[in-house]
């Protein structure tokens, strides 16, 4: 008699850390920044990475987004080994795969909100009428359906947060890195731009790996890591994780 299926069907992981190490010079010091750090985030789930200000949150995330290499360890997304891919093949996957949300917002002041958010399409040679649409869904995703035309100094702090998550987004990313993405905004607009960010990346199936000092803001995610000297440990899960149907899906461990 064969086995029967399992109730669940666990989620792709969208990223994966393993044993990580990355050192950097600061005023003539080895600084560790990570010290063996290893983690595991599903297609559709939120991880909130918390800790002390130099504790190597940001590093890891410029490690998952491939904008560094470790010194040893390896880190995937989409199961592809950042390591394995040349300059330009680099910037080629991170366009298609990795969407980034970051305090400042980053838009360029000259352009409009629409302009703004299709510049990973035109870098990827998008066809004009496919750029146009998929600006427009993201737009209306993130509410700013009507503010395409504007500049972002006619747009308010969570306007313009806005169109930096849309930015994100309209790649259709597998993972979306966001570093303090609240830090600009009061704490109200920040609960509201986060939560306007984790539905939207969840909708598309990508997974989210944010970095935060505010712990109302990390109590919307599905689960919450503390980085400490350059180590993960895991803290608390705070919300469910994604869940295809059928049932719950496994997260992958966090040493």
């Amino acid at each position: 008699m064969p086995a029967e299926a399992p109730d669940y069907v666990p989620l792709e992981p969208a990223a994966e850390a393993a044993d990580v190490t990355h050192t950097y010079a600061r005023d003539g010091l080895s600084v560790k920044a990570l010290d063996g750090a290893s983690l595991n985030v599903a297609r559709g789930e939120v991880l909130a990475v918390v800790g002390p200000s130099g504790s190597g949150k940001s590093t890891l995330l410029f490690l998952l987004g491939g904008l560094d290499r470790p010194d040893s360890g390896t880190v995937k997304v989409a199961g592809v080994d950042w390591q394995s891919l040349s300059g330009d093949e680099r910037a080629r996957f991170r366009r298609g795969n990795c969407g980034f949300v970051v305090q400042g917002m980053a838009l360029l002041p000259q352009a409009t909100a629409g302009e703004n958010v299709e510049v990973p399409l035109v870098l990827d040679d998008v066809e004009p009428a496919e750029r146009a649409s998929r600006t427009a869904e993201a737009l209306d995703r993130v509410g700013l359906a009507g503010e395409q035309a504007k500049l972002p100094d006619q747009l308010s702090g969570g306007q313009q947060q806005r169109v930096g998550i849309a930015r994100a987004l309209v790649g259709r990313p597998t993972l979306v890195l966001a570093d303090e993405p609240t830090g600009n905004l009061d704490s109200k607009t920040g609960l509201a731009v986060t939560a306007l960010l984790l539905d939207a990346a969840r909708e598309g199936g990508a997974a989210v790996v944010m970095v935060t000092h505010d712990p109302t803001v990390a109590a919307q995610a599905d689960r919450v890591i503390e980085m400490h000297s350059g180590r993960l440990s895991p803290t608390a899960r705070t919300g469910p994780a994604a869940t295809p149907a059928g049932g719950p899906a496994e997260a992958g461990p966090t040493p």
